[in-house]
């Protein structure tokens, strides 16, 4: 069975949007202009790109990446690897950036069950959350950084649900006070 691992740049208050610098967002691009760059809290992203089997990506976040990530050296695992959107509405993938189209959180789980390596899901706060809902998340790589965004879309959803019990596996704070935690999901 595969790893489902959600991997996000997460604010303190657990904002995970435009950390890159999408438009749209009044703190968008808060991961570079708020934090002062310290490459040592992105080795964890270097290894992600080794050890990945794939990328599962909610359409909004594959329509954002697919025109830019082709084109970046930083990602030439990323860009070799199979990559899946799930969503509804997606009527075709992006010829520039390939990816395998699913319709439901029930064919992930069906994607989940084959052997391989772990499958990513970066950005996607919908389907991230949806994933983490339905049980299908085992582990979250996630990069905490020193800050308060308030409003913006958040990495859990506020589902009605039973608690979900998390094992802190790895751990480090940087000089910038970005802290690495990789929680697993205890089941």
């Amino acid at each position: 069975m595969r790893q489902i691992i959600v991997t996000a740049f997460v604010s303190a208050d657990g904002v995970m949007e435009a950390p890159g610098g999408e438009a749209g967002y009044r703190n968008s691009g808060w991961t570079f202009k708020d934090v002062p760059f310290d490459p040592a809290a992105f080795e964890i992203k270097g290894r992600e790109q080794e050890e990945a089997g794939g990328l599962l990506l909610g359409r909004t976040s594959y329509e954002a990446f697919a025109p830019v990530w082709p084109t970046m050296d930083d990602f030439a695992r990323y860009n070799a690897l199979p990559r899946w959107v799930v969503s509804t509405t997606l009527e075709q993938d992006d010829d520039r950036w390939p990816a395998t189209v699913l319709r439901s959180t029930d064919e992930v789980a069906a994607l989940r069950q084959e052997d391989g390596a772990p499958l990513l899901v970066h950005g996607s706060a919908t389907l991230g959350a949806s994933l983490a809902d339905e049980g299908l998340v085992d582990r979250y790589h996630l990069l905490v950084f020193p800050l308060l965004l308030g409003a913006g879309r958040r990495l859990f959803s506020e589902a009605d649900k039973d608690a979900t019990k998390l094992e802190l596996v790895e751990s480090e704070a940087y000089g910038n006070g970005v802290q690495k935690q990789v929680w697993d999901v205890v089941r």
